[in-house]
């Protein structure tokens, strides 16, 4: 038409003054309110808040501190020191609720609604997943507005950047995009964490239609099931869900009035086009892209939360809803238990059922007593305080020291003769031992390797026990970020996520405190306790299904061989290597093999 691109690129210019207009009285200078990018990955992390409670201890402002320290730790859970901290708040200063001072306000609305779902207190549910809702279609635009900023071009350097003017309209354009399409999965995200909660929005709908059933607002059941089937057409729960509420409505509203709710069309529609936008440029223009599943329906959840579903007609009771739960994600392999043992002297305690979890066992007399001993002694020779924690003394705990060391330097001190070799080598076999039962009861169809292996002690520091309520090692999880509040374990960064089992072998039972336990996912709720003694192992998959921790050692010295084992050849523990290299050199020297016995028996 007249004038070509021109009325385009006014309404462009037009936007861009309005928007610089807007910007500047309101929020000053560009200079003064675009941060650095170090910046803003602080304040992503929360980081200030660390500096705040250290600010409020000084000022004696001691609930003002614990909630610092716990908006800070809710992005950081991986942070011991902070947790600690937050332990000895509650003690102090009697302070049990604490508050998230960035808590995204839909998020928290979400989980109240579910939680009051979960209780069957339905009205209070709708009130909080609705409210959730808006929340989050707020946070949505949002989050648009927040893409359309300055943008990093990762790809050129800016001053030997050539594009001509459509491509540089294109590079920028297609970040800009690409941010927005993001925004559902930042708005499915818990702060500090990378992995979203799947199938979040959705599921606000898939909880309302079935509430609403439940307090007899069937117009309502049936637009909220509309919307879930918006996202997946084809679930054929909530599509008999849906045909059972028009069914109820029969006579009194024509159904097919009832349509799916407009806001949830409006950003489907416009997540589809955006989708759309992004695979031509990739194919047209040479950007990589790949589309994520936004809407995975059946996400990596390790609790079992019981989830809207279909719908059963009894004649003798009329219609009736059951509960029953979506499927579960197929794990990466079947999960077996009940293998031989191998060895004839290790003895059987209890297996998951009987240690109330799953993947869990617990045996006895898996090194004798003077093996203990002489593992004892071998330690002794070669620990160091601070050994595997980064050189920490007390990682975990101001009221204990932690020292440790590896199968490799007890090897090394033995071939140095600085401990007896034969000591040394048992620290190697007795872990192979622990390795082969592990990898036999478990049932396991491939080769486990070890991730990490590690002598440890803890020794209740003098003078500092009195009213402990710490725990040795806060609750936790082998493999993943464990979020009691939100009952999730992220399998994420910096988490172990390659490790698959663990086990820990313990070396003696004279100190007091220092036992084993295991939670439910709350962190709180401890589902069995276990005593160390010489010989005693306990062993355990290392996902967000066994959390754990240790309670405090408040006399004495507990020592274990604390195993990580990985099912991936890739991350194979470097030590364990160079290890088998050594007992491979002392084998050709003639030095001698351990006079322990690791051979398995021939038939259970």
């Amino acid at each position: 038409g007249a004038g070509g691109d021109l009325p385009f690129f006014g309404s462009v210019l037009r936007r861009a003054d309005c928007v610089r207009r807007c910007e500047e009285p309101r929020l000053g200078a560009v200079s003064r309110h675009r941060a650095a990018e170090e910046v803003r990955a602080d304040f992503q992390r929360r980081v200030p808040y660390s500096y705040l409670q250290r600010a409020y201890i000084q000022l004696n402002k001691l609930e003002e501190a614990a909630n610092a320290a716990h908006t800070f730790f809710m992005a950081n859970p991986e942070h011991m020191e902070i947790q600690q901290d937050l332990e000895n708040y509650k003690t102090t200063s009697g302070k049990v609720s604490l508050i998230d001072r960035e808590a995204r306000q839909h998020m928290e609305d979400y989980s109240a609604g579910v939680r009051h779902y979960d209780k069957e207190e339905y009205e209070l549910a709708i009130e909080f997943l609705e409210r959730a809702l808006k929340g989050y279609y707020s946070e949505d635009e949002d989050c648009q507005v927040m893409c359309e900023g300055p943008q990093r071009f990762e790809e050129h350097e800016y001053l030997d950047y050539k594009a001509g003017l459509y491509e540089a309209i294109a590079d920028h354009y297609m970040q800009v995009l690409a941010c927005k399409h993001d925004c559902v999965r930042e708005l499915a995200t818990r702060s500090g964490r990378i992995s979203p909660i799947e199938n979040f929005l959705p599921l606000h709908y898939d909880y309302l239609q079935f509430a609403y059933y439940r307090v007899g607002d069937y117009v309502k059941a049936l637009e909220c099931a509309k919307s879930y089937l918006l996202f997946h057409p084809d679930d054929e729960d909530v599509l008999e869900n849906a045909g059972y509420y028009e069914g109820l409505l029969e006579g009194a509203v024509d159904p097919a009035t009832i349509k799916p709710r407009k806001e949830a069309r409006t950003l489907l529609r416009r997540h589809k086009l955006e989708s759309h936008l992004l695979q031509v440029a990739a194919a047209g223009l040479g950007y990589a892209y790949t589309e994520p599943n936004y809407w995975n329906r059946y996400g990596a959840r390790q609790d079992e939360h019981s989830v809207p579903s279909s719908i059963s007609s009894e004649p003798e009771d009329g219609p009736r809803l059951s509960l029953t739960k979506k499927p579960m994600p197929k794990p990466d392999r079947e999960l077996k238990e009940g293998g031989p043992l191998l060895y004839s002297d290790v003895k059987f305690v209890y297996n998951s059922q009987q240690l109330n979890g799953t993947q869990r066992v617990l045996l006895d007399n898996v090194i004798s007593e003077e093996q203990c001993r002489e593992l004892h002694r071998v330690a002794s020779g070669i620990m160091l305080a601070g050994d595997g924690y980064r050189g920490k003394t007390s990682p975990h705990t101001p009221n204990e020291r932690f020292e440790g060391a590896t199968v490799l330097k007890a090897l090394k001190y033995g071939y140095e003769g600085r401990v007896p070799l034969k000591s040394a080598r048992l620290f190697y076999d007795i872990s192979e031992k622990a390795r082969r039962i592990v990898e036999s009861y478990f049932l396991l169809n491939s080769t486990l390797y070890f991730s990490y292996t590690h002598l440890v002690c803890r020794t209740a520091l003098s003078g500092q026990q009195e009213r402990r309520n710490d725990l040795s090692h806060p609750i936790h999880a082998d493999n993943c970020l464990l979020d009691p509040e939100a009952n999730e374990c992220w399998k994420e960064p910096p988490a172990y996520t390659f490790r698959d089992y663990s086990a820990l072998l313990y070396m003696n039972a004279d100190f007091e405190g220092g036992e084993f336990i295991f939670t439910e996912m709350d962190a709180k709720t401890v589902t069995a306790s276990i005593k160390p003694k010489c010989g005693r192992m306990i062993s355990f998959s290392s996902g967000g299904e066994n959390p754990h921790g240790v309670k405090a050692v408040t006399k004495g010295q507990r020592c274990a061989v604390a195993l990580w084992f990985t099912l991936d050849p890739l991350y194979r523990e470097l030590e364990r290597i160079q290890a088998d290299e050594v007992i491979a050199m002392l084998d050709q020297e003639h030095l001698g093999p351990s006079e322990m016995n690791i051979n398995p028996k021939d038939e259970l």
